[in-house]
C-alpha cells in the first residue's frame, strides 16, 4: 500500500494495539518530580521557576475566585507544552494533531467555565448573549448569533491547535523529502533547502510553545467571563 504525506498523523499502533495511551503518558516520565532534598537540582528548581512565572502571568489579571484552576492551567500547559515539543523529534507521534484529543481537551474544560458562570453569576453570563442597547427586532437573531459563537469555542480551540501543529509537521516533511530528492543531482541547493529546514524547525518549536500558551491563555479568558 502506497504511503502518503498523512500516515505521520496516524494512531500509532504496534501488532493492532493502540499506542495513544503510551504516547500521551511516557512524557511526563521525563519531567523531573519533586524529591525529599533540602534543595532542588538546576532541572527541578528551572522548572519551578517557570511554572510559577507563568501562573503569576497567567492568573494575575483573574479574578480571586480563578485562581483555584492554577493547578489545572500549570498541568495543562506543561502537558501541552512537552507533547508539542517532543512530536517534533524523529520517530515520534505528537497526540496534538488529533483533532479528538484536542476537543477532548478542550470540550470539558470549556464546558466548566460555563458551568461556573451560570452557577456564580447566572445574570452576567446570560447578558453576553444580548449586548445592551439592541434594538427589539434584532434580539432573535443576535441571541442566536451569540449563542452559535459561545458553542463554537471548543471547537475553534481544538481546531487552532490540530492546523497549526498539522501544518508544520507537513511542511518540514516535504521540505525534507525535498532536500533528499535534490542532494544526488543539486548539492548546492539542497545545502541552502537544508538551512530553510533548521530555520523551519526552529520556527516550528517556537510555534508549539506559542500553541501550548495560547490554548491555557483562551481558557482562562474564558473563564475570567465567568467568574
Amino acid at each position: 500500500m502506497a504511503l502518503n504525506l498523512f500516515d505521520q498523523f496516524m494512531s500509532p499502533a504496534f501488532m493492532g494495539i493502540p499506542l495513544m495511551a503510551l504516547a500521551l503518558t511516557l512524557p511526563w516520565v521525563l519531567l523531573p518530580t519533586p524529591s525529599a532534598r533540602w534543595l532542588d537540582s538546576r532541572v527541578s528548581t528551572l522548572q519551578n521557576w517557570f511554572m510559577c512565572q507563568f501562573t503569576r502571568q497567567l492568573l494575575t489579571p483573574l479574578n480571586m475566585g480563578a485562581h483555584k484552576w492554577a493547578v489545572i492551567f500549570a498541568s495543562l500547559m506543561s502537558f501541552l507544552l512537552v507533547i508539542n515539543i517532543l512530536g517534533l523529534l524523529p520517530y515520534t507521534f505528537t497526540p496534538t494533531t488529533q483533532l479528538s484529543l484536542n476537543l477532548g481537551l478542550a470540550v470539558p474544560l470549556w464546558m466548566a467555565t460555563v458551568i461556573i458562570g451560570l452557577r456564580n453569576q447566572p445574570t452576567a453570563t446570560l447578558g453576553h448573549l444580548l449586548p445592551e442597547g439592541t434594538p427589539s427586532p434584532l434580539i432573535p437573531m443576535l441571541i442566536i448569533i451569540e449563542t452559535i459563537s459561545l458553542c463554537i469555542r471548543p471547537l475553534a480551540l481544538g481546531v487552532r491547535l490540530t492546523a497549526n501543529l498539522t501544518a508544520g509537521h507537513l511542511l518540514i516533511q516535504l521540505i525534507a523529502t525535498a532536500i533528499f530528492a535534490l542532494m544526488p543531482t543539486m548539492m548546492l541547493t539542497a545545502a541552502l533547502t537544508m538551512v530553510v529546514l533548521f530555520l523551519l524547525t526552529l520556527l516550528e518549536v517556537a510555534v508549539a510553545m506559542i500553541q501550548a500558551y495560547v490554548f491555557v491563555l483562551l481558557l482562562s479568558l474564558y473563564l475570567q467571563e465567568n467568574t
